[in-house]
């Protein structure tokens, strides 16, 4: 679903992304650690495009990101395709990104209505029944600033499932609230794994990398120093910069 060749991201002179091969097969999840500034969160924006990459080659679903291949040349494509394409990919954001002038369902219902031209009916009632996955039925006609933290972050989630995606991008999505709400957004990401999503996840909650992922990344300085099963990694680490990580945050 998700192949990284040689992928590199420089900001003016700081490069951020020193060449990160890596594959995530359908129905995965894949878990990403390491400390601020590792370059987790840049790879995860440059899967749907939101940065351009500056070397090598990535790809989803088998089609390159924002370029198309001529001969031996890559070529940006119009903003229009790279956002229909984008349009196949969820990401799920730190901060929750809500429209706030939105209800929960008129923020579920947006995007389907607008970029996929789907009629009102079909979209609200996807939506409804989205809000009732996450747990959040009752909430249809709240607004953004009448939830709660871990409300807005499942919200968030549901609007991203609206467009029916193929890949799902969670970046740090518990990092921003309060200790007792992370379980209520983790468990509705526990039940998209289940469910054969395949999702791709910034994160430094260790226990749901270690009962969720199928495959555990740690990343430092903007190279993947160690990746294999998330048990064998968390309990056995075979890189020091590894053990040093984690002897932090276990």
């Amino acid at each position: 679903m998700v192949k990284a060749e040689a992928v590199q991201k420089s900001f003016g002179r700081l490069e951020v992304l020193k060449g990160i091969d890596l594959e995530v097969s359908p129905k995965e999840v894949l878990c990403l650690i390491g400390p601020s500034g590792s370059g987790k969160s840049t790879f995860l924006r440059c899967i749907n495009h939101l940065e351009k990459i500056d070397g090598g080659r990535l790809s989803v679903d088998g089609e390159l990101v924002g370029y198309q291949q001529r001969g031996d040349k890559l070529y940006e494509l119009r903003d229009a395709e790279v956002c229909r394409k984008r349009s196949e990919i969820g990401m799920v954001f730190q901060h929750f990104n809500l429209f706030p002038h939105m209800t929960a369902l008129e923020n579920l219902t947006e995007a389907p209505i607008r970029v996929k031209k789907e009629s009102r009916t079909v979209a609200v009632e996807r939506g409804r029944k989205l809000l009732e996955r996450v747990g959040l039925g009752e909430k249809v006609n709240a607004y953004p600033r009448q939830l709660s933290g871990g409300q807005q972050q499942r919200v968030a989630i549901a609007r991203a499932l609206a467009m029916e995606p193929k890949l799902m991008l969670f970046d740090e999505p518990t990092s921003a609230l309060d200790p007792e709400l992370v379980g209520e957004v983790l468990d509705v990401m526990r039940g998209l794994a289940e469910d054969g999503m395949t999702m791709v996840v910034v994160t430094h909650e260790m226990g749901f990398a270690r009962e969720v992922s199928d495959n555990l990344v740690f990343m430092d300085g903007g190279v993947i120093v160690e990746a294999g099963k998330p048990r064998e990694i968390l309990s056995s680490p075979q890189h020091e910069r590894t053990r040093a990580f984690l002897s932090k945050v276990l």
